[in-house]
């Protein structure tokens, strides 16, 4: 059996509660897999990149990653928060693979870019990126709220039967099951303006509230 400091220098106390205990981990950690998986409370900083897994099914407390971080990062999540200073990888905030339930709660905040299926079954929580995403953003969404500060690819919100993305650039191909319903003042994220509003997947089955149809909602902000 290994101990932690065969691989780490280790200096501190740990706090009387996980609500009191903070790490702080410095170096590259980008073959460091689950680094606050399942984790309920506390603080963690990363200054470094980090591998995949970062915050997976995390319940509470905070992470800060100094860095970029790999895949998966956030999946299954229920509650607290994920600072990621740089770039993530695929699949953030989404479920894991074969399953079907997706980020319910908490939020994570990306800096840079991420990749690829981001909020896959989301049905709670908020993931908000402050650069550009890749393909199959909300896909099969229940639920949450997704801001995009830069552009997204195509496939956004296929499948999506509930929820709010939100994008501030461009959408290279607008999915056909997304219907336009008209121009809406909002402030997203600390920002003004007016959004085009579309509802769908429309090729997906919704369900009703008080006799009204349940949509996912799509909102792109309109440039001058």
């Amino acid at each position: 059996m290994h101990r932690l400091g065969d691989f780490f220098e280790v200096s501190g106390q740990a706090g009387a509660t996980a609500a009191e205990t903070k790490v702080v981990v410095n170096g590259d950690l980008s073959r460091v897999k689950y680094i606050g998986m399942k984790m309920t409370a506390g603080e963690v900083v990363v200054n470094g990149n980090a591998d995949m897994y970062v915050g997976a099914w995390m319940q509470g407390g905070r992470i800060t990653v100094n860095g970029n971080v790999d895949a998966f990062a956030g999946t299954g999540m229920k509650g607290g928060e994920i600072v990621i200073n740089g770039n993530a990888g695929n699949y953030l905030g989404s479920a894991y693979r074969g399953d079907w339930r997706g980020m319910a709660g908490g939020k994570i905040v990306v800096k840079g870019d991420a990749g690829s299926d981001l909020g896959t079954f989301m049905n709670g929580g908020e993931i908000v990126v402050g650069g550009n995403v890749d393909v199959h953003v909300g896909t099969h969404a229940e639920g949450g709220k997704i801001i995009i500060k830069g552009d997204a690819k195509s496939r956004l919100g296929g499948q999506m039967v509930e929820g709010e993305i939100y994008v501030f650039g461009n959408i290279d191909v607008m999915m056909p099951g997304f219907a336009y319903r008209g121009d809406v003042d909002l402030e997203v994220d600390g920002t003004k303006g007016r959004f085009a509003l579309y509802e769908g997947d429309l090729g997906e089955r919704h369900r009703k509230r008080k006799g009204q149809m349940i949509y996912g909602k799509l909102y792109q902000l309109v440039r001058p």
